[in-house]
């Protein structure tokens, strides 16, 4: 596959996960220089990574909540929320996720994400009270 094949079906699938409106948005603000990181992100993390049928689509969103709680880059977590929810990842699961991140990554890890995602949920309409008993 060229670079240029590797761009194209990265964006497809980045606007597919992560949605049209924010893809275009992000490259629209893009300048020549910045395009150098675009490219990079397309091709390697959305055309390759996320192109290969090791695993499905909701399974890599959900490691990728994961690995950005651990990172602790809540600011990026909020629109990889969005995707986790196009792919198939219930507001349950999402919660579980970061349930398990805490426990291995810290509480200030954790506390961030939970806030990241409770606002990414929240503007995408997503339920976040459930009737399931949540103490123990």
């Amino acid at each position: 596959m060229t670079e240029s094949e590797l761009f194209e079906k990265g964006l497809q699938v980045r606007r597919e996960v992560l949605g049209p409106e924010y893809v275009d948005a992000n490259l629209s603000e893009t300048d020549d220089f910045m395009m150098a990181f675009q490219r990079i992100v397309t091709e390697w993390a959305w055309g390759y990574a996320w192109s290969r049928p090791g695993l499905d689509r909701k399974t890599r969103s959900m490691l990728n909540l994961g690995i950005l709680t651990a990172l602790g880059r809540p600011q990026e977590l909020g629109i990889y929320v969005k995707g986790a929810l196009a792919s198939g990842v219930t507001v349950d699961e999402i919660r579980e996720i970061l349930i398990h991140a805490t426990v291995y990554c810290g509480t200030p890890a954790g506390h961030q994400a939970f806030l990241a995602a409770h606002e990414a949920l929240k503007a995408e309409g997503a339920p976040t009270s459930s009737s399931e008993n949540q103490g123990t």
